[in-house]
């Protein structure tokens, strides 16, 4: 697992825009890359389970830790 990647802290934003933040995040960083994502929307753990899903990225990790969400995520292959 490469340990290159980039952050976004999508804390204090509710939908849509964690989700449009990480879309333009993802067209940026080569195949491959882990995005870490901070956020504070509950509804951000359904939101990029759908986005991966749709889009084939690999969501690693999801995980709740003091009222944040921190996701891992692996840019898949371009479309």
């Amino acid at each position: 697992m490469s340990d290159v990647y980039q952050q976004l802290d999508a804390r204090g934003l509710y939908c849509p825009e964690p989700v449009m933040m990480l879309h333009n995040l993802m067209a940026d960083v080569p195949t491959g890359v882990l995005v870490e994502v901070l956020a504070t929307d509950p509804s951000t753990r359904r939101d990029f389970l759908k986005f991966c899903n749709f889009l084939g990225h690999e969501l690693l990790q999801c995980e709740e830790v003091n009222n944040e969400f921190h996701f891992l995520i692996r840019k898949g292959e371009e479309g």
